[in-house]
């Protein structure tokens, strides 16, 4: 997957109604080409590497 410079910013599943919050938020960027964080923890995210293990352990 090629990621561009731009910077997506945080985006939500389309299973996630508009009136969740409860949901996990995804973003692209240029540094950290994957990033994941709970929207009712938004402080709390996941890198790339961890990203890659979440993904290697839903497929298990």
């Amino acid at each position: 997957m090629t990621i561009g410079p731009q910077d997506t910013g945080w985006f939500k599943s389309s299973f996630s109604g508009a009136a969740n919050d409860n949901c996990v938020e995804i973003r692209f960027t240029r540094d950290n080409p994957v990033a994941i964080r709970d929207s009712k923890n938004p402080t709390a995210t996941l890198t790339t590497p961890n990203w890659s293990q979440f993904l290697t352990t839903l497929t298990r």
